[in-house]
């Protein structure tokens, strides 16, 4: 047993490293901004080191937010058991890395996109943009071309694009109009538009749709501390999502964007101003097209000034493209297999992103490490990547594992989002007025023979409020 650990109040403890696991290895909080990889085969103790990072996180009064693709995270909500089957080994692993084990639950808010399992997590078309939009329908370059036109013309006009019909009911419009429209704008070819509205249809089948709407989420509510001090932590649900990978792709992708576009410089500061965790990281890169991947890497190059800290939660760090690998400078690599040729170099590769130990060989350390253990490298002093460790990951102080159905209810019911989310609005926005023009226009013409100006017709209006998407 070693002495127990005495750190300074900016470092998170991450586990024992070096000999008989008696050094510390910590992440400084000041350096946390230049973001993180966890990386490691299933089975060897990457949702372990999740959930102590958030751990340390929200004890260090950092909101995190995190997807929890297993239902494992929730038990964050709850202090681990004494006389819980795993404690011994709790135990015994705190004895040897100098941890005094403390269990105790962390202030937990529970999301979910179809407000089943947490509360609503709510979106608009237009806080979304055209971009992100093409890339959850998996439209060509040709029907995107047509959503930025829908786009640009609902902005001119005044047609707040708030929720599904909204968009559904534009393209509509701009279909009905594609003539008048491919003059201004540039080819609005109606084949198209009825591809992107089939996209929509599938999308809204899947339960998508409950994605877009109001009240959309507001990041001040992501980024709360509980009374005590300690960072809310933040769960989306996401065992349902993931059965739609793109989805989850492209919402973690715009809440990235919400963060880096509307929070304000802050430069270097001796703590992240919230922490953001992508588990299964690689589906945010399958099949992206080449401008998506870029502005995921210009994101993560710049969104540090913002105070943000970035995970990238994966099984091979070959899942993530260089640019965005080059990012993270705080590394948790747990075993990698190496079955086959492809394998054997990806672990060669992984061992080269680390700063040698002459201790011992990092390839070979990574393909031998245990569950609870792993080659970790945090920056030091000025941003130096630290020597390569062999460490005993900590524990974790919350209940390792799901919470049961009546205990997630009752933590929902009482958290002051239930009654700012939970019911839907749906005020007059793009659907409503475009319904309302035609009805004019269809009154006018019964009265006036057909005469005047068609009112579909389009139109220079005012701006609506909402900021330009991307």
């Amino acid at each position: 047993m070693t002495d127990t650990v005495d750190l300074d109040a900016g470092t998170i403890f991450i586990g024992g490293g070096g000999p008989g696991h008696a050094l510390p290895q910590v992440l400084l909080l000041k350096y946390a901004n230049r973001h993180g990889l966890v990386a490691g085969a299933t089975g060897t103790g990457k949702t372990v080191t999740l959930q102590t990072l958030a751990e340390s996180f929200s004890q260090a009064g950092v909101p995190v937010f995190m997807a929890d693709v297993k239902g494992d995270l929730a038990g964050l909500a709850k202090p681990g058991d004494p006389g819980g089957k795993l404690h011994d080994a709790f135990r015994k692993r705190a004895d040897t890395i100098g941890l005094a084990l403390d269990y105790q639950a962390y202030p937990v808010t529970f999301w979910d996109i179809w407000g089943e399992r947490g509360h609503p997590v709510r979106t608009t078309p237009a806080e979304m943009g055209p971009l992100l939009l093409s890339r959850l329908l998996g439209l060509s370059d040709v029907q995107e071309g047509v959503m930025n036109i829908a786009f640009r013309v609902a902005d001119e006009q005044g047609l707040a694009l708030l929720d599904l019909k909204d968009l559904q009911s534009m393209l509509v419009w701009v279909g009905q109009n594609a003539q008048e429209l491919s003059l201004q704008y540039g080819n609005v070819s109606t084949a198209s538009v009825g591809a992107i509205q089939r996209a929509l249809m599938v999308l809204e089948n899947e339960g998508g749709d409950r994605l877009f709407g109001e009240p959309a989420l507001e990041l001040a509510d992501i980024m709360r501390l509980d009374a005590s001090g300690k960072g809310m932590v933040n769960i989306l649900s996401a065992e349902r999502l993931m059965n739609a990978p793109r989805l989850y792709a492209t919402f973690l992708l715009w809440l990235m964007s919400e963060l880096f576009e509307q929070l304000p410089e802050v430069g270097d500061p001796d703590k992240p101003r919230i922490a953001f965790f992508f588990d299964e990281a690689h589906l945010l890169f399958d099949d992206a097209p080449p401008a998506l991947v870029d502005k995921i890497e210009q994101v993560a190059r710049l969104i540090r000034s913002k105070g943000v800290s970035l995970w990238f939660i994966s099984q091979n760090p070959a899942d993530l493209p260089d640019a965005v690998l080059g990012q993270l400078g705080n590394r948790v690599q747990h075993a990698l297999r190496a079955f086959t040729a492809k394998d054997q170099k990806a672990l060669r590769l992984a061992a080269q992103n680390y700063r040698p130990n002459p201790d011992f060989d990092i390839a070979e350390a990574i393909q031998s490490v245990g569950t609870g253990e792993a080659v970790t490298s945090f920056l030091e002093a000025k941003g130096v990547p630290g020597l390569a460790q062999r460490t005993l990951i900590r524990p974790p102080s919350a209940q390792l594992g799901p919470i049961t159905d009546a205990e997630r209810a009752a933590i929902n019911a009482a958290s002051p989002m239930a009654l700012k989310y939970g019911r839907a609005l749906d005020r007059e926005s793009a659907a409503e007025i475009l319904a309302a023009r035609a009805g004019a226009a269809a009154a006018d013409r019964a009265g006036a023979g057909g005469s005047g100006r068609r009112r579909g017709s389009v139109a220079h209006g005012p701006r609506p409020c909402a900021r330009t998407p991307l």
